[in-house]
């Protein structure tokens, strides 16, 4: 809801298509191609039928639609001219604000400490850095704090977590040893996984600090 309202106060008419299920990602991350191709064709099929731009408010289904879609349907040329028309509409939401509406302040207000988590999709699969930063940095009242190894993975990685819980868990925790250092009051990110990773490890040490979407964060309370 947080980014249907930054939108509309960008004066952008939002539509949710109502048919959309997941991407497929958890899927083709486990080695289940024949699953994770038939829950694609159906995103895909959804999308197709709508128009103007595609807004994904995540860096890792963004980066599942646009870069390994074409593997999934990489022998199927109907598919590929499909997923075509529809890539070349798909945009991370902050690259959207930033790229598309030109917009770098949203005259919000948030007072606190934040601490900005660049998703590893996000930042290393679809090259998106600076939009999350520019558009923080213009929150009236957000501190935006810097802290040691701020772009290591939090440890969560969708199916690396669960055949990995050790090693998740240990990236995860000096993830949030980091955090507690720099004194953040609130994480922030553009991927809900690593959000919900995050969220549970801090939960379980009894932390205060925050989780938030940066959309949540960009909604803030409008100035006047």
């Amino acid at each position: 809801m947080s980014v249907v309202n930054v939108l509309e106060r960008m004066g952008v008419r939002v539509e949710v298509p109502l048919d959309q299920t997941c991407c497929g990602q958890p899927a083709f991350n486990a080695g289940f191609f024949k699953e994770a191709r038939k829950v694609a064709a159906r995103t895909l099929e959804t999308l197709i039928d709508t128009e103007g731009p595609i807004l994904i408010p995540s860096g890792s289904c963004g980066d599942m639609i646009i870069h390994h879609y074409p593997v999934l349907f990489s022998d199927d040329s109907t598919m590929l001219s499909k997923l075509s028309a529809v890539t070349e509409r798909c945009y991370e939401f902050t690259q959207f604000l930033v790229d598309v509406l030109g917009v770098t302040d949203l005259k919000s207000r948030l007072n606190g400490r934040g601490a900005y988590h660049p998703s590893c999709h996000l930042l290393r699969g679809l090259k998106v850095e600076n939009q999350p930063k520019v558009l923080l940095e213009k929150i009236a009242g957000l501190e935006v704090v810097e802290f040691e190894d701020q772009e290591e993975c939090c440890g969560f990685g969708g199916m690396f977590s669960v055949k990995n819980p050790e090693i998740s868990g240990s990236m995860m925790n000096d993830k949030i040893d980091r955090l507690e250092a720099a004194k953040a009051e609130m994480v922030i990110s553009c991927d809900m996984g690593c959000l919900m990773h995050l969220e549970g490890g801090l939960h379980r040490r009894g932390s205060r600090i925050k989780v938030c979407h940066i959309a949540q964060v960009l909604e803030g309370e409008q100035e006047s």
